[in-house]
């Protein structure tokens, strides 16, 4: 899938044409030499837990404004993974976490995004919203609302399945 909102090569600014490489579209620079490959966004998703109940935010942006989901969040270029976990659930709800395990790696032929979820433990802080969050809540797995991306059955699934076998 090419973004079709590229126009200009991120090497050298030239406009990009569209050539065929291995019977698929993609991006070339003339002035460059080279095809523009687009690379997928690394995002982390975590599913912490208190007390048996998951930790979740009322969203305050689009997509899916005023939906409640899992704290999640894009991993910044030199960060880890895991400190990218940390970071998000921290920003967006004041919490303190500690990570217990990988849940899954998830992605999509049709999102050019790659997820890879955690399951974790809050472990201390106090609940401060950010501006991506409109309020914080406690929810009991077989009770949560109806939660908004595409993986999160999967995820949640998964996680499940994890939280039974240990």
């Amino acid at each position: 899938m090419i973004d079709v909102n590229r126009k200009y090569c991120h090497w050298c600014g030239c406009a990009l044409v569209i050539k065929a490489l291995n019977e698929s579209d993609k991006h070339y620079c003339d002035n460059c030499d080279r095809f523009i490959f687009e690379d997928p966004k690394l995002a982390v998703v975590v599913l912490a837990s208190k007390k048996d109940k998951l930790l979740l935010v009322k969203r305050a942006i689009e997509p899916k404004l005023g939906k409640w989901s899992f704290p999640s969040g894009y991993v910044d270029l030199g960060e880890s993974v895991e400190s990218a976990a940390l970071r998000e659930v921290k920003e967006e709800t004041g919490m303190e976490i500690k990570i217990n395990f990988l849940v899954g790696v998830y992605s999509s032929s049709t999102r050019p995004l790659v997820l890879l979820a955690y399951g974790a433990e809050v472990s201390g802080g106090n609940v401060k919203l950010n501006h991506e969050v409109l309020d914080v809540e406690y929810f009991s797995p077989n009770s949560l609302p109806d939660m908004p991306f595409p993986h999160d059955d999967e995820i949640l699934k998964d996680w499940t399945s994890i939280n039974e076998s240990r």
